[in-house]
């Protein structure tokens, strides 16, 4: 009969941020060990708030399941002699297994025969696979931060006050330091701190939410979502939007209470972002807006419990943010004492990174970087613009609001900016210089602050890669990922067209004194094919989304030096190449593609001589092909990809019937390394586009 499972690890206050991924390891090891025990199960649902982690598995079967499966043994040489009779090895093996020799089978593997048996193993009970699988799991979690208490020789996120372990209605034994398993749990802290005995795992979520506990992360997201709503509307502002900020008070209460309160209305004249930002970094506070955005000086705190004397409660909450108030426009009216632009020279006493230097150093390449990038990209008339806000672009990580919340890099830099007097464009490409700072972000609305942000991200990226610092696995310290996304996405959405890989070159040549003298394991890619394979790597990656993958390589293996060029070829490839009348065009691209791959190599360099072209099929292909080849070029230089794939599709029946009528590997030399340019400069043709190769089409032709 299935019975229900309940692990339950009541702690002291858990770290919000703990609580997903330690959820994500006891779900984790839990049903990998029951798997393994082959224990069927239900439905598996998680429960978490901050003191407390939680896993109910439904209807856990009596028993893991009973199989039957095949034993080798010794090979069959090794297990009889001369005269047939059994060895030592084969009578060993059968007595392992409490069987007699003559009960043994023999299996044909691919190493040869060997003695077998087929053994039954029989499941294991419930109890035993989940009194093991329960002590794994709690184990198991990992934190970001364990700490130790009393004498106890375990670790966790905060020390452990109970556990429960129920199967059924019975208690399974699991001990973690110095706390026992049982079938007692806790209530709300303050409104119903006494203990909750469960008869069985079914009762849990019932009895906590009796006891003021909405230990369903979900549920209890969306009471506080509906709650805050609630509270705005009678507030008469908006909430401001925040899904992390919800994220994270979701798991630092266990029943939602939110209450509105104010701040003094003069702290209105500090930048917005200051004003949100002193509410919820410190104090999780959440912002409200008027219909048309603009801030109002009021806020919304989440507290755990009802509030009883709700101007009492308020008082504290106002008073906390009074204060952190004061510190912003006391920061706020100190930086602005110094302009931006005297803040510059500090830099060079800032290490960025230590063998590529300062943060000045750093300025002085990207501002350089930038200036080069505008020239490239056509948009040398911003060079005033870039040159300056590059020169101002890092100066306010010297300030102390920044020093105080790194969040506000870039905003306060444009803050500082405007407040000394420097242009606006100028005080908006410091602040755009740093979107898009995340995946949802919004690009920069001018090019200044989009070429920056691009030479300061390639610098790095460049930087990080030359002095073998490269992201490894999940390590990726610099955040170079991000950089190299954010980089994509400057370039396609502001339409950029420049050489990535002269790009990295430049990069490359001003970081030349830092990087210059550092060693290279023997046989490492140079840096500026490390940089360009991992940009390869975001575009997959990226593009692999929203399009096949096998589009994405053959687009990606054709170049993709520009990228606006390699989205659009993407585009213009992805609306053909899942039409019927396409695979049968991507095999006979795909024969051109295999031959040149396979012969071309041993033909030297040379053009097509039209005298050698003795067969009427190749003469038609050559004169199809020398027409197609000057409109698809004009095609693609005009960015119509689309327009370029349509004139290579009429090559089709003149490729065809080539392959049908002429023997590309003819014994005549000379006729054969002809042919073979021939389909040659075709495949260059068709890699103007993508590498017709790569598309995944049946190849049931003979090439």
């Amino acid at each position: 009969m299935a019975r229900d499972l309940l692990l339950e690890v009541g702690a002291e206050e858990i770290p919000a941020s703990f609580i997903g991924p330690a959820l994500d390891d006891l779900k984790r090891v839990l049903t990998e060990r029951m798997a393994e025990a082959r224990l069927k199960h239900g439905d598996v649902r998680v429960f978490g708030t901050p003191r407390r982690l939680a896993v109910l598995v439904r209807d856990v079967a009596d028993a893991g399941e009973d199989i039957v499966k095949e034993v080798l043994g010794p090979s069959a040489k090794a297990a009889f002699d001369a005269q047939g009779k059994p060895t030592k090895a084969a009578e060993k093996f059968a007595e392992g297994l409490k069987l007699t020799v003559d009960k043994l089978g023999r299996s044909q593997t691919a190493k040869g025969e060997y003695l077998s048996a087929r053994v039954e193993e029989k499941g294991r009970p419930a109890a035993d696979i989940l009194q093991e699988a329960l002590h794994t799991a709690v184990h198991s979690v990992n934190f970001r931060k364990s700490m130790r208490w009393a004498d106890v020789d375990v670790a966790f996120a905060r020390p452990v006050q109970w556990l429960v372990a129920l199967l059924g209605g019975d208690v399974l034994p699991v001990v973690f330091g110095d706390v026992k398993s049982g079938r007692v749990t806790y209530g709300h802290r303050f409104l119903a701190p006494g203990a909750i005995e469960l008869k069985a795992p079914a009762d849990y979520e019932a009895a906590l939410e009796k006891a003021h506990v909405v230990a369903d992360i979900a549920k209890r997201r969306a009471q506080l979502v509906e709650k805050l709503a609630s509270a705005a509307k009678a507030a008469g502002g908006r909430l401001m939007e925040d899904e992390a900020l919800v994220d994270q008070v979701t798991n630092l209460v266990e029943l939602p209470s939110p209450v509105v309160g104010t701040f003094e209305e003069r702290h209105l004249d500090l930048p917005p972002e200051v004003l949100v930002q002193e509410m919820k970094s410190h104090q999780r506070y959440f912002s409200l807006t008027d219909a048309s955005g603009k801030l109002l000086p009021k806020f919304i705190a989440v507290s755990n419990t009802p509030v009883r004397d709700e101007k009492l409660s308020l008082r504290g909450y106002e008073r906390v943010l009074r204060s952190r108030l004061a510190d912003g426009r006391f920061f706020f009216d100190e930086d602005r004492k110094t302009p931006l632009a005297d803040r510059v020279e500090k830099l060079g006493r800032v290490v960025w990174q230590g063998q590529l230097g300062t943060y000045l150093e750093k300025v002085e390449r990207f501002r350089s970087l930038a200036m080069w990038l505008a020239q490239q990209a056509g948009r040398a008339g911003e060079g005033a613009t870039i040159e300056r806000a590059s020169t101002l672009a890092k100066a306010d990580l010297v300030t102390g609001m920044v020093g105080e919340f790194p969040e506000l890099q870039g905003v306060m830099g444009r803050e500082y900016a405007r407040a000394g007097g420097e242009p606006e464009p100028v005080a908006l490409a410091i602040f755009e210089h740093y979107l898009p700072r995340g995946a949802e972000d919004a690009l920069p609305t001018q090019d200044a602050g989009a070429l920056i942000g691009i030479a300061d991200r390639l610098d790095s990226l460049c930087g990080i890669f030359a002095i073998g610092k490269a992201p490894t696995g999940a390590a990726d310290p610099f955040a170079l990922r991000r950089a190299c996304i954010a980089i994509i996405r400057l370039v396609l959405g502001r339409g950029y067209r420049f050489k990535l890989s002269a790009a990295v070159d430049e990069a490359l040549r001003l970081l030349g004194p830092k990087i210059a003298n550092v060693k290279r394991k023997a046989g490492e890619p140079a840096p500026r094919e490390q940089v360009l394979e991992f940009f390869r790597g975001r575009l997959k990656a990226l593009w692999g989304e929203q399009h096949r993958t096998d589009v994405v390589e053959a687009v990606l293996a054709a170049g993709f030096d520009d990228l606006v060029a390699a989205q659009k070829r993407l585009e213009a490839l992805s609306l053909i190449v899942g039409r019927a009348d396409f695979q049968p065009l991507a095999v006979a691209f795909k024969r051109v593609a295999n031959i040149v791959e396979k012969q071309g190599k041993d033909v030297k360099g040379g053009s097509i001589n039209p005298q050698k072209l003795v067969d009427e099929p190749e003469r038609h292909l050559h004169t199809a092909f020398t027409q197609a080849r000057n409109t698809v070029t004009g095609l693609v230089q005009a960015d119509d990809f689309a327009g370029a794939l349509r004139e290579i599709t009429g090559l089709k029946p003149a490729v065809d019937t080539f392959f049908d009528k002429v023997m590309v590997m003819a014994e005549d030399k000379e006729l054969r390394e002809n042919r073979i340019r021939l389909l040659t400069e075709i495949g260059a043709l068709f890699n103007q586009v993508a590498d017709f190769s790569k598309i995944q089409a049946e190849t049931s032709a003979a090439a």
